[in-house]
């Protein structure tokens, strides 16, 4: 047990780095496959720079505003800042331990990761032809050491500064830019390789051997060029001028994202130092800035799409596989007359997209109502509910055009959808739309049948593929009228009394916080009474709600088992000797991105569960449209609470969430359980059974 607490809450910042660590642990496990390990350090990278564009600006902007109004901050924005800087300092260098070990193990496996200067002649060929082909339309050099200002420099894009100068006069030097166009090329080159070896170049090491044409005209015989890029705010603001239309706004709030001022530089420390002195200063940044100094390669977002083709060992991943209940079978049929769980990525994620095609082209349903947030780029739900506006279904779309860095792409679907017929909502102003609910109305003999489906996750086949969700699919008659309430609510958000009908499902905002605090306190009455062992089970991808964590805290010293699986943010201190029972609290990261929200309640031994589009924050809870939904199927009820046993013995990928965040490993000396795989297995053994009593 840890010492007594000093402080309530663990820093929500700081709490994101420990889980960002956690994925870098994944890449440096020897036992996970090496084209994993190096897709991890993308993860790691890509999940850092968003944190930047977002949490690192917003604390900025608390400090200009501290400065600004005098306004207090509990938590001290700078301090936390200052703490941020030091972590990922130590985390970019662990980072190039580890991406150093890599190489060495690709060179094992025959696949080099050549620079311009290991190239033999017929590379040398090759990469001159490519270069002059391929990359030199894409590129314009910036001749930048007389200019007054820089440009604006792209957010997500990696510069090359170079430096130049002759031989016989080395201090007489020349600074240039080069954007590297990575958004038009791989930034993968495979090159002419010898018999079993595999070669592979990166497109600014390209540009790099290429520099003495580039710059042929200055006739400079010396080149150096490092790597940097800069991260912006990425945070749209949105003014109040009431006559400006949503959708104005944001595209107003996508090219002043472009502008946003500079929160992070992240440069090679073997840049020229004069170049690094010009950058910072051009940039208007200052050592109190988070400037990173790093190794030869940035933006290693990229290399979450490292060539698979050139590993020799094969995916280890296993197939989505039917559910038993659907397989060969109309899923309408099905749910009208029962309720099924899909758990993707276990189970395939199909039957939702073919649910909406069956609707499409079923004469008895009239209408669709969805709501959509991140979808695929290339969206089969999408195509399905163009379909059944072709047949005449009057399909209602919510697309959620201020989901961060997927703004431009639902403003593309948004005018694709409506050119077809669609009605589509584009949301409530400074509440963002994220449940995952749909409607089918279907007439039959003048009755109306409403089925559907409640989700944890997004509508996106791609990351169904790696995301572990659930989907309720329901015909439960009162689950879809509250769905349809929630659906009026959005469309005319003045209807705020249509949450407050709903009589099973749980929305946010308002209601959501209120029935959370009423079952932790049934909980906490039931353990002061003592005639029952009060629990509570909750498993998300963030808890930080203040006034949430301070109940569970109440609950624990109370006497409740509180068990904690959270993958990502845990504010929470789990650690204090006034809990009456130890609160288990792990943080699970593995091959799947753990995504759904599931949470049972004892609820003296009649078990109250819940699946949710929600995590335990303030925006979820108070300034999101949100939808909370009961299990009321035994079956079903009991699959989910066997899914979370199955993970709170993970004794393989399971880290302990202490108030140090030290990030242990859970460890056993009984047999190993790997909760992705034993999850799998188990659904998998269940649809077997399923298979059979239904042949039978």
């Amino acid at each position: 047990m840890s010492k007594e607490l000093k402080q309530k809450f663990i820093s929500r910042d700081i709490s994101w780095l420990s889980f960002n660590a956690r994925v870098l642990q994944e890449a440096a496990d020897p036992t996970v496959p090496l084209r994993e390990r190096i897709r991890f350090l993308g993860i790691f990278s890509n999940n850092l720079d968003e944190f930047f564009r977002v949490r690192v600006a917003t604390l900025k902007r608390m400090v200009q505003l501290r400065e600004k109004t005098a306004m207090p901050h509990e938590q001290g924005p700078q301090k936390i800042i200052d703490e941020i800087q030091m972590i990922v300092l130590n985390q970019q260098a662990e980072f190039s331990r580890i991406w150093e070990e890599l190489l060495i193990e690709l060179n094992q496996q025959n696949i080099f990761l050549d620079t311009e200067k290991d190239l033999n002649t017929e590379q040398q060929g090759f990469v001159r032809k490519y270069y002059d082909e391929e990359v030199s339309p894409n590129i314009i050099p910036l001749m930048i050491e007389n200019i007054p200002a820089l440009p604006n420099l792209r957010d997500k894009s990696i510069y090359l500064a170079v430096v130049m100068w002759k031989n016989e006069n080395a201090l007489k030097r020349k600074y240039a830019l080069i954007e590297v166009p990575d958004r038009y090329l791989s930034r993968f080159l495979r090159l002419p390789s010898p018999p079993g070896q595999q070669h592979i170049m990166l497109l600014e090491d390209v540009i790099r051997f290429s520099l003495p044409d580039i710059f042929s005209y200055f006739g400079y015989d010396q080149y150096k060029a490092h790597i940097f890029k800069v991260t912006r705010d990425a945070e749209i603001d949105f003014d109040n001028d009431i006559s400006t239309s949503l959708i104005q706004k944001i595209e107003k709030g996508i090219k002043n994202r472009k502008k946003g001022k500079p929160v992070r530089f992240v440069y090679d420390r073997e840049m020229d130092p004069g170049m690094l002195e010009f950058l910072i200063q051009k940039l208007n940044l200052t050592k109190k800035d988070n400037l990173i100094p790093g190794g030869r390669i940035h933006n290693f977002r990229h290399f979450m799409d490292f060539p698979e083709e050139m590993f020799k060992e094969k995916k280890h991943r296993k197939k989505p596989f039917d559910h038993p209940l659907l397989a060969g079978r109309r899923i309408t049929d099905v749910i009208t007359a029962r309720d099924v769980l899909l758990s993707v990525p276990y189970h395939s994620f199909n039957p939702v997209i073919d649910l909406l095609r069956e609707a499409a082209f079923d004469p008895d349903v009239v209408s669709i109502k969805i709501t959509c947030y991140r979808l695929a780029q290339q969206s089969k739900i999408i195509n399905a509910l163009i379909n059944a506006v072709r047949n005449g279904k009057l399909v209602t779309v919510m697309l959620e055009l201020t989901a961060r860095f997927d703004e431009e792409a639902n403003l593309d679907w948004k005018e694709r959808l409506e050119e077809e017929g669609v009605r589509v909502l584009i949301g409530i102003q400074n509440m963002k739309v994220h449940a995952k609910i749909c409607v089918i109305r279907k007439k039959l003999k003048e009755q109306n049948i409403l089925y559907g489906f409640v989700g944890t996750g997004n509508l996106n086949e791609k990351t169904a593929k790696v995301y572990a969700d659930h989907f309720l699919l329901t015909s439960n008659q009162k689950i879809m009228a509250d769905a349809n309430r929630i659906f009026g609510f959005i469309s005319t958000p003045k209807n705020g009394f249509l949450l407050r009908e709903c009589s099973t499902l749980i929305p946010s905002p308002w209601y959501a916080r209120k029935e959370l605090l009423r079952l932790i306190d049934a909980e906490i009455k039931h353990a002061r009474k003592k005639k029952n062992r009060a629990g509570i089970i909750l498993k998300m991808n963030s808890l930080s709600d203040d006034a949430l964590i301070l109940k569970l805290y109440e609950a624990a010293k109370a006497g409740v088992e509180i068990k904690l699986i959270i993958r990502g943010i845990c504010c929470m201190m789990t650690q204090n000797q006034k809990f009456v029972r130890p609160v288990f609290a792990i943080s699970i990261v593995d091959e799947y991105l753990e995504h759904a929200r599931v949470w049972v309640f004892k609820n003296k031994g009649r078990e109250k569960v819940f699946i949710s589009s929600a995590d335990w924050m303030v925006r979820n809870l108070d300034h999101r449209v949100e939808v909370t939904c009961p299990v009321f199927e035994e079956t079903i009820k009991n699959e989910l609470i066997d899914i979370l046993d199955i993970q709170m013995h993970d004794n393989v990928k399971a880290r302990w969430l202490d108030n140090e965040l030290n990030n242990e490993y859970v460890s056993s000396s009984k047999k190993k359980v790997r909760s992705q795989v034993e999850t799998y297995n188990y659904l998998y053994k269940k649809s077997l059974i399923t298979s059979e009593t239904r042949s039978d």
